[in-house]
């Protein structure tokens, strides 16, 4: 239930959908001193959602930080959170997302000898799709790059970030040896979704050391355009910050983080 609630909150507090209810109350509506108003209201949200530099600095205060791992810190395993690709029938092969850089960075990690294995969690998110699970094809694809098939964990069933964080925790008991008895784990997942993750994992008992990645925020730039001009993709990206910050709010209310 919550997992179905959660993606009903998801889609009504996307900024995009206000301004489109907005826009139909303004055709509807019939009082114009309201309507006047209401045009005001929504030519500020508009410019808001669209500014690049009010999005870059409010993300940048959101997401954590990247790190780089000292020549000590070597890891029994890295948690790479999905669901970053699809898979594409038709040509046969993987289309990877905006959130692969993931993956990519826990290839390079476990290349330069800081990790042992890579455990990949996340099934389907979505609720008319179960089947869309992308780890068997992710884990085809790093064999495919010289991994070994055995240094691969698969987690598959989880559906948002407090699954993956329960489900991880029974795949690490469920194993024996040096990475079921391992200390501490790096979670990798994107800047903008650590905080959230990192939470969910400490409390489903699985210690973790962030390892942020894809961050989206910069260096603050004072370009005319970057301060002044509105950007579609902004307006967009302000999905991504409202969701994890409702998702933060409501997952606590949960008892999640």
């Amino acid at each position: 239930m919550f997992f179905f609630i959660s993606k009903l909150l998801s889609f009504l507090l996307n900024p995009i959908l206000w301004i489109v209810v907005l826009l139909i109350y303004l055709l509807t509506g019939k009082a114009p001193e309201r309507k006047k108003r209401l045009i005001w209201i929504l030519l500020a949200a508009i410019l808001l959602f669209s500014n690049p530099f009010l999005f870059d600095r409010a993300l940048h205060y959101w997401e954590v930080p990247a790190v780089s791992l000292q020549s000590s810190q070597n890891y029994e395993v890295a948690i790479v959170l999905g669901t970053i690709a699809r898979y594409d029938k038709t040509m046969d092969r993987l289309q990877f997302s905006y959130c692969a850089d993931r993956m990519f960075q826990a290839v390079e990690l476990y290349r330069q000898g800081k990790l042992k294995k890579i455990i990949y969690s996340g099934g389907s998110g979505s609720l008319t799709r179960p089947e869309d699970i992308d780890g068997p094809w992710v884990k085809r694809y790093l064999v495919t790059i010289g991994i070994p098939a055995n240094d691969i964990l698969l987690e598959d069933i989880s559906r948002n970030t407090h699954e993956n964080a329960v489900r991880v925790k029974l795949l690490i008991d469920s194993l024996e040896g040096p990475l079921g008895l391992s200390k501490r784990y790096l979670l990798i997942t994107s800047a903008y979704h650590m905080r959230r993750a990192a939470a969910c994992f400490e409390k489903a008992g699985v210690r973790v050391d962030p390892y942020s990645t894809d961050r989206i925020s910069g260096p603050v730039k004072f370009d005319l355009d970057y301060l002044f001009v509105p950007n579609a993709f902004t307006f967009a990206s302000w999905f991504l910050l409202s969701h994890e910050l409702f998702g933060c709010f409501f997952y606590k209310i949960a008892g999640y983080i």
